[in-house]
């Protein structure tokens, strides 16, 4: 026997061995991973060998499938089963051929519900079938015994009674025992009925009639109802194309008469057609922005009122638009129009004596006549010649002074609007186009000037959007919806924005 070396015959080498402590720890590690190993035994198996977990689940789904527990909600059912084998190893045949089984079982299942009279039982196993990806040859022989077996159950024939009662009554459709819902319920359940067929057949020639029947009294709404009614039931109906196409005539017929009012000034006409177009087809660009027009009319008409102030008659025009296009731009400037006529009847001055007032009256006509020979029509501020007849306009709005005054001062912030625009100084353009619409806020030439100005915002915006500067877009399509919120080429622009801000 060798004889051992020094180093290892050293009893500070073994001294630890000899502490009680360190057993203890020992002892107390043994017996945690002997506790892990008892507990965790079950998942470190599957971990280390995930066939015996597969064999598992193949087994219980075999026991499943014997016991004719196809499908559970708790995960016990031979489908459930054989679908976790399948998750842990895809390439797994045995699982595979489990489902095979179940859906063939579904099957024999769904039989023997349908010759003992479960309906429901009968459709929950051909549902399963059809999950399974049964063939249909196997599946549909079974659907069609269990839809007799239905129908069976149902009534059929009662049904059919039933709606052919409801159909010489003329109650065709709105209700669940109206003559097309009980014609559709039988032709679910027996596809083949050619009575139910011919009923239906029947009563949708009945319902175009209505259709065309209202066509005849201009109920459009009403018309478009039934034409959607006949669709959901039969699309390919023979009398369906023939009245659509009158329909879609009358339609067009209503909306080129609503423009032609509008063109006239007859807004309350124009107002109704549009309104009837919209009732019947609510996705019209077209008689909405007609609806908008018509308001913004009833908003200038406001103005015009209130200008001579005549206030009831302005608010009824105002009430008439904001009831067609609630929050529009022109209704807002009608709002502050009707507040100007207001301060300016009741302003400040009012209590004034008719020398005094006539005093100061001939001190801004001279400061008018001052600020035109200088040539300062819109500026400075304060000292301009529209500023004075602004005051002039407080003190005496229909004095034929001021009122001559302040046609001699428009064309100047026409000509201001102009050149603004034509420099593309658009916000200082702006602020020529809010004077010239405070000196005669009923122009005619106002609307077209708003809407190039909207125009030419939307183009910056535009040009602007195209270098990536999203904020000024932003803006700008603000300001083009102040200016004119009808502008056609706006939608497309505010879409465009819109996009670039949800990318963003």
């Amino acid at each position: 026997m060798f004889p051992l070396p020094r180093w290892a015959r050293s009893p500070r080498l073994w001294a630890p061995l000899r502490s009680r402590a360190l057993w203890r720890v020992v002892l107390a590690l043994s017996a945690c991973l002997l506790l892990s190993v008892i507990v965790l035994r079950k998942p470190l198996a599957d971990w280390l060998w995930p066939d015996t977990r597969i064999q598992q689940l193949l087994q219980r789904g075999d026991a499943a499938l014997l016991r004719g527990r196809l499908s559970a909600a708790d995960g016990t059912g031979a489908r459930e089963l054989f679908n976790a084998a399948l998750a842990l190893d895809s390439d797994r045949t045995e699982a595979r051929t489990g489902l095979a089984r179940t859906g063939a079982a579904a099957v024999v299942q769904a039989r023997a519900a349908i010759a003992a009279g479960d309906a429901p039982g009968a459709q929950r196993a051909l549902t399963l079938a059809g999950a399974l990806e049964v063939p249909q040859a196997q599946t549909a022989p079974v659907a069609l015994r269990l839809r007799d077996l239905q129908a069976r159950r149902a009534g059929l024939d009662a049904l059919l009674a039933q709606a052919v009662v409801a159909q010489q009554q003329g109650r065709l459709d709105g209700t669940p025992d109206s003559a097309l819902p009980l014609y559709q319920r039988i032709l679910t359940l027996a596809p083949d009925r050619t009575d139910a067929l011919e009923g239906r057949e029947d009563a949708l020639t009945d319902l175009l009639a209505q259709a065309r029947h209202a066509l005849a009294r201009d109920a459009l709404a009403d018309a478009a109802a039934l034409l959607a009614a006949a669709k959901r039931y039969d699309a390919g109906h023979a009398d369906l194309p023939l009245t659509e196409g009158h329909y879609h005539r009358l339609l067009e017929q209503r909306r080129q008469r609503a423009q032609a009012l509008l063109r006239r000034g007859r807004l309350a006409p124009a107002a109704r057609d549009f309104a009837a177009v919209l009732a019947a087809e609510p996705a019209d660009a077209g008689a909405q922005r007609g609806l908008e027009r018509v308001a913004g009319e009833y908003a200038a008409q406001a103005g015009r009122q209130a200008a001579d102030f005549h206030f009831d008659e302005a608010m009824q025009s105002l009430q008439q638009a904001q009831a067609l296009a609630p929050g529009a731009a022109s209704i807002t400037q009608a709002e502050q129009a009707i507040a100007r006529a207001r301060d300016a009847q009741r302003g400040p001055q009012t209590g004034l004596s008719r020398a005094v007032r006539e005093r100061r009256l001939s001190a801004l006509l001279q400061r008018v006549a001052d600020a035109e020979a200088r040539q300062q029509w819109m500026t400075p501020p304060g000292a301009s010649a529209y500023d004075a007849v602004r005051a002039a306009q407080a003190l005496a709005p229909r004095d034929p002074r001021v009122v001559q005054a302040a046609a001699r001062v428009v064309p100047a912030s026409q000509r201001c609007f102009e050149d603004e625009l034509r420099n593309n100084r658009l916000r200082a353009a702006r602020g020529c186009l809010d004077a010239w619409q405070a000196l005669t806020p009923n122009g005619d030439a106002l609307a077209g000037a708003r809407r190039r100005l909207a125009q030419r915002w939307v183009a910056v915006g535009s040009e602007r959007l195209g270098q990536e500067d999203a904020a000024f877009a932003r803006r700008a399509q603000d300001q083009a919806h102040q200016l004119d919120p009808g502008l056609p080429e706006l939608a497309e622009f505010t879409r465009r924005v819109r996009a670039v801000a949800e990318q963003r």
